[in-house]
């Protein structure tokens, strides 16, 4: 028999680990991590009235094996004129029990805030890792970047959730990469133009040069669906950590006469760290972080942007170009690129651009509550 539980956010840490075991390619954020997600007197998202989130976990013979987090953020519905739920987090053994008493849960949670439907995965935004895996099963993700075995979307679509906005993940094998070819004669004037100045993220000017990359963020995505503009203190929670972990030499922040105007944001990738030690703080920690430091060859975009009334003077281009010479240059052999939407022609174009291939196929798995399951 399932027991579902609210709120022990234990037990949805430890619940991926027994559902998947230990030869899955599955990588949690760091356990204090998402510890500190998932409380709301802590994330910006609850705490200063945005939204709020409900942890739940299924529990067979007193062992975690799922969880889901189900959230209501009314500042996106307000924005979007919804009145939509989001579930997250959303991982569970291969057992149709479990996985319906915590989509039951979530669904009674969200439609009892008036929500009509309800789509995931989103932990917790947007602007976060998003999807269910829908293809490269096999292929381990990076930072940032959602997995979920096979049976998870097959039993979201046995319960009535169709999958929509499909979106895939990239690879990129740095060594192979053209990179005369990612710029031509048009982008010069742009490089050589005085009005602009490029700028690393160092830890020196990291305050600042992060402010920079929300202000952009927000500007170069506010037409994309389903965004909400992140607020100084959501972006300062989700980001803040990233000053101890970035390498200077892969992001970069452009400046037009003196204003952002454009970013990437790329760090190293985290998971090999975390998967070699648990996803916990220990011991021999130190030591695991130590020999990934001297041994990362992988780095992942985390997003890109240009603020639109300097779109078509090139800087995607120029910004790729910058960063993938200096993500060589510094040794890394390959590049992940989280989420990017089909819809996005112009981020797949930059993707075609660097021969990235496709990791993995995701989709968010929506339903209108009261359908039946």
């Amino acid at each position: 028999m399932i027991e579902i539980r609210s709120g022990d956010r234990r037990a949805a840490f430890e619940a991926p680990f027994v559902a998947y075991g230990p030869a899955s390619v599955y990588v949690s954020p760091m356990r204090s991590d998402l510890h500190r997600l998932l409380d709301p007197l802590k994330n910006p998202l609850c705490r200063d009235g945005h939204g709020e989130l409900q942890v739940f976990t299924a529990h067979h013979d007193g062992r975690p094996v799922g969880r889901i987090v189900a959230t209501m953020h009314h500042a996106s519905n307000r924005r979007h004129g919804t009145r939509s739920g989001q579930f997250g987090f959303f991982d569970c053994a291969d057992d149709q029990e479990a996985v319906d008493a915590l989509l039951d849960a979530a669904e009674g949670w969200v439609a009892a805030r008036g929500a009509t439907e309800l789509t995931g995965n989103f932990n917790l935004t947007a602007m976060q890792m998003v999807g269910v895996t829908t293809a490269g099963f096999e292929n381990g993700p990076y930072t940032d970047m959602m997995w979920s075995p096979p049976h998870i979307a097959r039993h979201l679509a046995r319960r009535g959730y169709a999958p929509t906005f499909p979106m895939t993940t990239f690879e990129t094998d740095l060594t192979a990469v053209d990179v005369a070819a990612l710029t031509d004669a048009r982008h010069a004037a742009t490089e050589t133009d005085p009005a602009f100045t490029w700028l690393p993220i160092q830890r020196s000017t990291f305050k600042a040069r992060m402010e920079d990359a929300r202000l952009v963020l927000n500007a170069g995505f506010d037409r994309n669906p389903m965004f909400v503009p992140v607020t100084a203190a959501e972006y300062a929670f989700q980001a803040g950590e990233m000053m101890w972990i970035m390498d200077p030499r892969l992001s970069i922040v452009v400046h037009h006469a003196g204003r952002p105007a454009g970013v990437i944001v790329c760090i190293p990738d985290l998971n090999p760290f975390l998967a070699a030690c648990g996803s916990r703080i220990g011991w021999t920690t130190p030591w695991h972080f130590l020999r990934h430091r001297m041994t990362r060859d992988r780095a992942v975009i985390i997003y890109y942007a240009v603020t639109p009334e300097l779109h078509g003077r090139g800087l995607n281009r120029i910004m790729l170009k910058r960063v993938v010479t200096a993500a060589r240059a510094a040794g890394y052999r390959r590049l992940g690129t989280t989420w990017i939407a089909d819809v996005n022609a112009a981020s797949l174009k930059q993707m075609r651009l660097i021969g990235a291939r496709p990791l993995h196929r995701l989709s968010l798995f929506t339903k209108a509550l009261g359908a039946a399951s």
